[in-house]
């Protein structure tokens, strides 16, 4: 087995522990960069992500492109479900949104919910915030499903009747749950909430406590996950070391040990059931046509690195209510 890592892993940018904030909102800008890298050579279509990411010249390793793209892939095969069982008539919350771009995205495809939420630390959205109204690509989808000519909102936040975008930290559940409550969220409706790589930098306490609020707020709920499993190995401790030498400990990977513990943290915390899948398994699953095509894009000489390093990281998802609707029949 091979045990070397390359120093760039898939992960994301979200929330973190108490210490070390400013090291986990540097990882945001290293995921949307390798997103905007995957998108410039052809692995998926994001005509969006230009305009809130720059274009690294550096290469990046096949291995993380074909990465991102299981991820991707997954996650919006998830949200597409949850979608299509509630004919879109619920609400999503992308916790540690960064520059993500499922918004406009979805709308292109006419597939949007009642109200697309996101939330991240205030800097991170002051960001995304100025290059949404600097932009007619971003700023006019939103303004086209708005009532009135301009959006509400200052630098940390900006809200619309279809679309919001909030700065909180999501360990703090008061603070945050009044911001959503001010831009309309609705506990009454089916919601979808959404994490890529955001617990794991929350001690398990903060996570445990994220979760259980959510299943505790929504009646009609799912909540996807992506994060790290498998890290009781070797493999996991390289990973978790070459994190630490960026200033980016993982406060939360106690859960991440199997895709069993990853489904267990959702139940014992009021998820009525729960699923996961590590990425290898996923990207064995998606349409070999698709496979073919990104598999043709770029040469990759180290299969067995590609293979650590997605049974390394998963996708689980929890679902709560929602019998009526069928949404613990949705997989991927």
């Amino acid at each position: 087995m091979a045990t070397n890592l390359r120093t760039t892993t898939f992960n994301s940018c979200p929330a973190s522990t108490e210490t070390d904030d400013e090291g986990v909102q540097g990882t945001c800008e290293d995921a949307s960069i390798c997103k905007r890298f995957a998108v410039s050579i052809g692995y998926w279509d994001d005509p969006y992500l230009q305009h809130f990411v720059r274009l690294c010249k550096e290469r990046k390793a096949p291995e993380i492109n074909r990465g991102y793209f299981a991820r991707v892939q997954g996650i919006s095969q998830l949200i597409k479900a949850f979608l299509q069982k509630t004919e879109c008539h619920c609400q999503i919350l992308n916790l540690g949104a960064g520059m993500d771009t499922t918004f406009w995205i979805l709308k292109d495809q006419d597939l949007l919910p009642d109200k697309y939420f996101e939330v991240d630390f205030p800097l991170i959205v002051t960001r995304k915030v100025h290059s949404i109204r600097s932009r007619p690509l971003l700023s006019k989808p939103i303004l086209e499903l708005h009532s009135e000519d301009s959006l509400q909102g200052d630098g940390h936040m900006l809200d619309s009747k279809r679309y919001a975008i909030i700065g909180a930290d999501l360990r703090d559940l008061p603070t945050l749950e009044e911001k959503l409550k001010k831009c309309n969220m609705n506990t009454q409706l089916p919601t979808l909430l959404v994490t890529e790589c955001v617990l794991v930098y929350m001690t398990p306490e903060q996570s445990a406590n994220l979760i259980r609020w959510a299943a505790s707020s929504f009646e009609t709920a799912m909540f996807i996950s992506y994060e790290q499993v498998n890290m009781d190995d070797r493999f996991g401790q390289i990973m978790i070391e070459n994190l630490r030498r960026r200033q980016c400990d993982l406060a939360g990977v106690e859960p991440c040990k199997s895709l069993e513990s990853q489904k267990e943290r959702f139940l014992s915390n009021g998820w009525d059931s729960a699923s996961a899948v590590n990425m290898m398994e996923l990207y064995s699953r998606l349409p070999q046509a698709e496979v073919s095509r990104i598999e043709s894009l770029e040469f990759l000489d180290e299969l067995e690195l590609l293979e650590q390093l997605m049974t390394h990281y998963c996708l689980c998802w929890a679902t709560r209510g929602g019998s009526k609707l069928g949404l613990s029949e949705i997989t991927c």
